[in-house]
């Protein structure tokens, strides 16, 4: 059964992988279920330990930023903060 999440992205990002998505005939919405998929099938301890493939740094501009929030309430703020 599927489920629907939210998340932010940069949007030069997204536009590339759309086209990404398309070029290989699936949705954005599959392609970040394959890649989570793909995360959560292995037993990494931390965000250095995934395996990226050439295909993600196609899609990606510059080096990964990994943000880490301690509440949904600075999550929220987060999220608006970058709106602005």
């Amino acid at each position: 059964m599927d489920a629907k999440i939210t998340l932010s992205f940069d949007r030069q990002v997204i536009e590339k992988a759309k086209e990404f998505a398309a070029s290989q005939q699936i949705s954005l919405s599959r392609l970040t279920e394959f890649l989570y998929a793909q995360i959560t099938s292995g037993d990494y301890k931390s965000l250095e330990e995934l395996p990226i493939s050439d295909w993600v740094h196609m899609v990606a501009e510059g080096p990964a930023e990994y943000k880490k929030s301690t509440s949904r309430k600075s999550l929220k703020n987060d999220y608006f903060e970058s709106k602005k």
